[in-house]
């Protein structure tokens, strides 16, 4: 049996009975034959299933939200807005998917000549914890309106999220099977991508995850896209406004408990302003309230499992141990973990090299903002970095130089339905979201008629 554990009691919430191979493989079918008359819908008939996808999404947020919260520790505001999030992703390609995947003509020497966006089938969506709802419609919401069903291998402490976003599919009117949702663990993953009836498979994970399923997919011929950890920097300029700097940062890092790949993890500040900038910063934080995350007021509540907490631990040790600082928190209790602030911190240590997935910043002081730039680029990692600056103008002609897959000036690193998502260098490859991402899991064909 499959548990779900609350992370902030450890009481058992919910048991799921893995389903073995035969079953794995009827739900495949099940998936592939309905993708046969799903792909001949209009673009009208999913779009009226997909608004009713939001509405069922936005008219159970509360209680959808609650699921989110008990099973990974996600504050209920946190998760609340989770949920409506989903409902936007949904309603953006139920307006948009029709104009995106239009016939692209282009004038050849032919009597005529397009590009069409068909889609492939049936594919498979391996999803983690920290956003249960969000990755998988941001998955599930372009792949449906380009007409593949999906199957989805939720991660195994948020088996319930799987669970429910397959029922907000069947409550809102989709056909059986267009989305199904596999209770089972990591070992069934290459079996599943290997059989023929899956056509693509996505995956939001770690890199060793990320890993597995795309030399799999490689050693099958199948499309994959990978979205994959992140090690952002957040750069305070010497001419940044401090108060919208120091709010913004103080969500872009502890957000979600700090269980998020787009956090900011590391914070650079120009050494002219480092002193008061970090005052500031340390204030904002003590003003936050840690908790119960079904506390409406808890904006910092548990990991989502202690295991993680003990492995946040072990990099804030090991670079205490190099000579880093603790100026805030810095203490584990079982699934909790203080916000903490680390400076003195060196391009060496744990806290720089890795990913933190939880609630720990890295403090470095820079001189240039060359400086600055190479300090970012000097991380395994490239999926996001956020700069603080009041000379955008000047700015821009340094956007290049970043090796990331997003660059924000003056605001946090985040996903948006209209902006392409994903990352370089370890971050993964492939993109998500936007019309981009809606392209990524179809067959652009060649139509040429002379």
């Amino acid at each position: 049996m499959m548990k779900s554990v609350n992370p902030f009691n450890g009481q058992l919430l919910y048991e799921f009975e893995e389903l073995n191979e035969p079953q794995i493989n009827q739900k495949i079918e099940a998936a592939h034959k309905v993708h046969l008359s799903w792909k001949n819908t209009t673009f009208s008939e999913r779009s009226i299933l997909m608004h009713e996808a939001a509405n069922v999404l936005r008219n159970n947020k509360e209680d959808f939200g609650k699921i989110i919260t008990l099973e990974m520790g996600k504050p209920i505001t946190q998760a609340i807005a989770e949920v409506e999030k989903c409902a936007w992703v949904c309603e953006y390609y139920a307006h948009n998917a029709e104009d995106f995947l239009k016939n692209e003509l282009i004038e050849t020497d032919a009597i005529k000549s397009y590009v069409s966006y068909e889609p492939l089938g049936v594919v498979f969506a391996v999803m983690p914890w920290n956003y249960p709802f969000w990755q998988v419609f941001r998955f599930a919401a372009p792949g449906l309106m380009a007409g593949n069903t999906a199957i989805l291998k939720h991660a195994s402490n948020v088996m319930k999220c799987g669970e429910t976003i397959q029922k907000v599919f069947e409550l809102a009117g989709f056909p059986k099977d267009v989305f199904i949702n596999l209770p089972i663990k990591s070992d069934k993953v290459e079996n599943i991508i290997k059989n023929p009836l899956v056509k693509a498979v996505t995956l939001t994970g770690s890199k060793p995850a990320g890993s597995m399923v795309a030399s799999t997919a490689a050693k099958e011929i199948k499309k994959s896209v990978l979205e994959l950890g992140g090690n952002n920097a957040f750069i305070v300029c010497k001419d940044a406004d401090l108060e919208k700097a120091v709010s913004t940062a103080v969500n872009a890092r502890y957000q979600n408990t700090g269980q998020s790949c787009i956090a900011a993890k590391r914070l650079l500040l120009h050494e002219a302003i480092a002193d008061e900038f970090l005052e500031k910063y340390i204030n904002a934080i003590k003003e936050k309230k840690s908790g119960d995350p079904l506390d409406e007021e808890t904006y910092i509540g548990v990991m989502a499992r202690e295991d993680l907490a003990k492995e946040l631990e072990s990099q804030v040790n090991d670079s205490v141990a190099k000579g880093a600082k603790v100026l805030l928190g810095g203490k584990r209790e079982k699934a909790y973990f203080e916000p903490t602030v680390l400076t003195n911190v060196t391009e060496d240590m744990p806290v720089f090299k890795e990913e933190t997935f939880g609630p720990v910043i890295a403090v470095v002081t820079f001189k240039t903002l060359e400086e600055a730039i190479t300090i970012s680029n000097n991380s395994d990692f490239g999926l996001g970095v956020s700069i603080f600056t009041k000379d955008i103008a000047g700015f821009e002609a340094h956007i290049s130089k970043f090796n990331e897959g997003a660059v924000f000036v003056n605001d946090m690193v985040k996903s948006d339905p209209r902006l392409p998502f994903g990352g370089v260098k370890i971050s993964g490859f492939g993109r998500e979201l936007s019309h981009h991402g809606i392209k990524e899991f179809v067959n652009m064909k060649t139509v040429y008629i002379n």
